[in-house]
């Protein structure tokens, strides 16, 4: 992993791959080198929150564009 390559939100890609949020939080939930950043708010669940790297959405992206060819 490079910590200077750029990190996506699950909102920034959810614009730009034209998806719901839930719909990406799916696709990258276990995807290998997305960086999950675990949290407990005041005796509430956990909340995870995704950071997915460029070169990890792209690989996500030519994955499943390469079946709609």
């Amino acid at each position: 992993m490079n910590p200077r390559e750029r990190h996506w939100t699950v909102i920034e890609l959810a614009t730009v791959f034209n998806l719901s949020q839930d719909t990406v939080r799916g696709l990258f939930r276990d995807e290998p080198g997305v960086l999950k950043i675990f949290h407990r708010r005041r005796g509430t669940r956990i909340h995870v929150t995704l950071r997915i790297p460029e070169s990890v959405a792209q690989r996500v992206y030519e994955r499943l564009t390469r079946g709609a060819r």
